[in-house]
């Protein structure tokens, strides 16, 4: 129920800063469009048809965030919370066309450039705008940053480069008034090539994370460490990490425990462990495996691990057992991915260790390098 209400509490938040950013958004259209008309500036104009696309922005993350809000069903069983990922890709493309589109028209005035006629109210006017449009985007990217939302904080990036954008305009027509030169169009330039560069950052981040970024490896370490510091966990391992929206990730684990341990043991074990974790880091995790350590196997495991970190481009080994009664050494690897050929290394080193203990099968599991 807690996290129901956390949730909801969340989407009611986006919703109602993307109200506020489609209203302010409208109103300072309407304004730049008449100033912008009344002077003759192209600056102007195009300032007022961009409020009117972060207008369509905050429509398009009210609109991702009740797709992503709806609950899981027989086909997405995980739900739609990356729908907020794929909002902001569009809203990022929205922002680099416009940058784009900016750097055009800058390009043109300078080509052929034009004489616009400002009067006192308009400077005054566009002063006011700038500071309210810079005030709608730190409150939009901090709303955003509080409660996780891609979308709110590229609107928000959005809208500060839009303040700078309209900074440039009134900078360049005092520069006008007072001097008699144009540097409107310069500006226009610069300022579109920073707002081109922060839509590809907003882009590639949503991307990521739709592909399956790394988790940073401080939160990872945070995690190991909590796991690490429940009594009867030797060992903390191959940590996986799914991320199906804000608010909605799914992870698994591996720890070592020792063998004698039973099924009882084992389970109440791991129900404090998933619970914890969600506590502290909001994630679930759905498994939790188990690598079984025995004591008197510690003089074969330190020689085989000797044979392992020889090699270089060997970051971990893990899980290791030897079962009596089938003759079998077992352990994991996890190999750098900056290794020339892994494949190579996987079998050279299960050779030494085949050759070092002839009488034993010796099967090793190749783990990916998740969480460095």
């Amino acid at each position: 129920m807690e996290v129901v209400e956390q949730v909801t509490s969340r989407d009611e938040t986006i919703v109602k800063t993307g109200l506020i950013g489609i209203a302010a958004n409208a109103i300072l259209a309407a304004i730049k469009a008449v100033v912008g008309f009344a002077s003759g500036s192209i600056a102007i104009i195009l300032d007022a048809v961009n409020n009117l696309s972060d207008a369509l922005s905050s429509v398009i993350t009210i609109v991702g965030i009740k797709i992503a809000g709806k609950s899981p069903d027989k086909e997405h069983p995980f739900g739609y919370g990356r729908v907020e990922y794929l909002t902001a890709i569009v809203i990022g493309v929205i922002i680099l066309y416009t940058g784009g589109t900016s750097v055009v028209e800058s390009a043109k005035k300078i080509i052929s450039p034009s004489t616009p006629n400002y009067d006192t109210i308009s400077l005054v006017l566009i002063a006011v705008l700038v500071v309210v449009k810079f005030a709608l985007g730190l409150y939009t990217q901090r709303v955003g940053q509080r409660v996780n939302s891609d979308s709110l904080i590229a609107s928000g990036v959005d809208a500060k480069f839009d303040a700078l954008i309209s900074l440039g305009t009134l900078l360049a027509a005092l520069v006008f008034v007072f001097f008699g030169v144009s540097l409107e169009a310069y500006l226009g330039v610069v300022i579109s090539l920073l707002l081109i560069k922060a839509a590809l950052e907003i882009l590639r981040d949503a991307i990521d994370k739709i592909l399956g970024a790394r988790m940073p490896n401080s939160d990872s370490s945070q995690i190991y460490e909590c796991i690490g510091s429940f009594d009867g966990v030797l060992g903390a391992y191959d940590l996986i990490f799914n991320d199906y929206g804000p608010d909605k990730k799914l992870g698994s684990v591996h720890i070592e425990v020792a063998h004698d341990m039973n099924a009882a043991q084992i389970d109440a074990l791991t129900r404090r462990i998933q619970n914890e974790i969600f506590a502290k880091f909001n994630i679930v995790l759905d498994t939790i495996g188990i690598y079984a350590f025995d004591k008197e196997d510690n003089a074969t495991r330190l020689n085989v691990e000797k044979i392992v970190f020889g090699h270089k481009f060997i970051k971990q080994m893990h899980g290791f057992y030897i079962n009596k009664e089938t003759n079998t050494i077992t352990f994991d690897i996890v190999i750098d991915f900056n290794a020339p050929d892994s494949s190579a290394l996987y079998r050279e080193i299960l050779s030494q260790v085949s050759s070092a203990y002839p009488s034993y099968k010796v099967i090793i599991t190749r783990d990916t390098d998740y969480n460095g």
